[in-house]
């Protein structure tokens, strides 16, 4: 087909629309083209530097007329370095941007109509918020760097600092390359093979910094490494040597050796105490992790009448923040040393209703619900690809009440969310959490309920006809908590139910009111719940 531009093309272009990426879109004769660090509104001089079937990618040359949303970026590689997208783009503009992509993916994936994305919720202070870095090394004419690498390359962006990490991990890493420097360690090269050091890579926590140095074999001059992070990085509680070999893109080996300190720190998160190892997964924004896990948790309104799961559960982030409020909680995840960590952070928070299991959440939780043990709501936070379609399915079938799903990425999202949909579920709320400003990535947690039919019906029985006293006309309590849920959106226990009942005089087995313990501390049905049972009963015609 003929192409209205061609490589090498300078064109002007009006910019309408932005990509998942981060780049304006415009179109060239109906032709999209997309152009990276532009905004909608622009007018730019763009040159074509590479054209397919159906669109093209320029470089933004010039920008003819400027959207009222573009801002000078505090970065001076901004735009060369791989690491942020949005740093030309006022925060305001970088949130609601973030709300569309995720609405977009709702509708364009999972064929949404007119879903409703809340507004992101942002950061005050949307800098030095990153609690890792991962920065790779390479010899450049000013001698030993670290940094970044170019978009879409392993071109090695030499950089000083980074403004969205924390400055323990700049110090960090500037003490790694000044130790490199001094005992003339050679840096590893990807195309040959050759050299040592790879990358560094830091957490900075609550309990303090833990640095990670990757190297091909052996590492030289290790006592005068620790002598200089330590004095680069006072906070510095932990420093390990991991070992990488292979000539791979992946970062870091399985070997860890520990140069000094400790194997693994803490971080708190919502007044919860949690072991980080050099292998863990964290979010990298302990900020936001915080209103994201909250969002999660708070979603899914459960009580102590309620058994959770916890899919790709990591380390028990939110495993243990629905435990302080569940009667039971079961956590899975398939990286031994995090589970390993999770039982670790239930021991050291005195946490007990709350177990894990170290497996596939694909392999296992379809065994579970093979089995008969269905929960009553489940959580789950994928990796970027999202749920495995074994996972969903268990889902679907377990027939649970209340799904909430933490995802990275919108258009697994969106697909996900379809899938559920079809099996019976609604989607009830889409809340954008900006865990990553400056760049084009958002994390989204959507609260879905499974749909009930109809079962309310308004419908006038004689009682005298039906030859029943109105205590023998029961409902269930699965109907009484389901009328309560749909009516006014309220979750109410068996437990409280049972209350109700025999304050009714409504007689009741033992096992709903009676505990087993010998010193039993039973909680007691709050008064605007127990109005809302004595409605439901009435509703039900158990009570007058």
């Amino acid at each position: 087909m003929n192409k209205p531009v061609n490589k090498n093309d300078n064109i002007i272009l009006e910019i309408t629309a932005m990509g998942s990426n981060g780049q304006g879109i415009g179109r060239y004769d109906g032709f999209a083209v997309f152009v990276p660090f532009t905004l909608v509104g622009e007018t730019v001089n763009a040159h074509i530097i590479k054209v397919y079937n159906s669109y093209a990618v320029a470089k933004l040359i010039e920008v003819i007329t400027a959207s009222p949303h573009r801002v000078e970026p505090s970065c001076p590689v901004f735009g060369r370095c791989g690491g942020c997208a949005l740093q030309h783009m006022d925060y305001a503009a970088q949130l609601e941007y973030k709300r569309i992509q995720v609405r977009d993916a709702m509708e364009r994936i999972g064929g949404f109509s007119g879903v409703d994305v809340s507004p992101t919720v942002g950061m005050e202070q949307p800098l030095r918020y990153r609690n890792k870095g991962s920065f790779p090394f390479g010899r450049t004419n000013d001698g030993i760097s670290w940094g970044l690498y170019a978009p879409r390359s392993h071109r090695l962006i030499s950089i000083d600092d980074c403004i969205i990490e924390r400055k323990e991990a700049v110090e960090a890493a500037n003490a790694v390359r000044e130790w490199a420097s001094l005992c003339n360690v050679a840096v590893y090269n990807e195309e040959t093979g050759d050299g040592v050091l790879r990358h560094v890579v830091i957490r900075t926590v609550s309990d303090g910094v833990s640095v990670t140095v990757v190297t091909t074999g052996a590492l030289p001059h290790s006592d005068r490494l620790v002598e200089l992070v330590r004095q680069h990085v006072p906070s510095v509680r932990s420093i390990v040597h991991n070992r990488n070999p292979l000539n791979t893109n992946v970062i870091m080996g399985s070997l860890n050796t520990l140069l000094y300190g400790e194997p693994s720190l803490c971080e708190t998160i919502c007044g919860t105490r949690f072991a980080v190892s050099v292998e863990s997964f964290l979010q990298v924004n302990p900020i936001q992790a915080e209103v994201l896990y909250g969002l999660a948790t708070d979603g899914l309104r459960v009580d102590e009448s309620d058994y959770v799961i916890d899919l790709y559960c990591g380390i028990g982030t939110i495993t243990l923040m629905l435990a302080k409020h569940a009667g039971r909680v079961l956590g899975i995840e398939s990286v031994e040393r995090a589970i390993s960590d999770a039982r670790r952070n239930a021991d050291v928070n005195g946490i007990s209703n709350v177990e894990f299991i170290c497996g596939n959440a694909e392999d296992v939780l379809p065994k579970l619900i093979a089995c008969g043990n269905s929960p009553t709501a489940i959580s789950l936070d994928p990796p970027r690809k999202g749920a495995d379609p074994a996972v969903l399915d268990a889902i679907i079938r377990s027939a649970v009440d209340r799904v909430a799903y933490v995802s990275c990425n919108p258009a697994t999202l969106a697909r996900d969310c379809s899938i559920l949909r079809n099996g019976g579920y609604l989607v009830e709320s889409v809340q954008p959490v900006d865990m990553f400003p400056m760049t084009h990535h958002v994390e989204t947690v959507v609260q879905l309920v499974r749909k009930k039919p109809d079962t309310y019906i308004d419908i006038t029985v004689d009682m005298d006809e039906l030859n029943l006293t109105s205590s023998e006309a029961k409902a269930t309590y699965d109907e009484i908590k389901n009328y309560i849920f749909d009516k006014h959106r309220v979750k109410v226990s068996s437990l409280y139910v049972a209350q109700v009942k025999q304050k009714h005089g409504i007689i009741e087995r033992d096992c709903y009111n009676n505990s087993k313990k010998d010193n039993p501390k039973q909680p007691q049905c709050p008064p605007e719940k127990a109005k809302l049972i004595e409605e439901a009963l009435r509703y039900f015609k158990m009570i007058p």
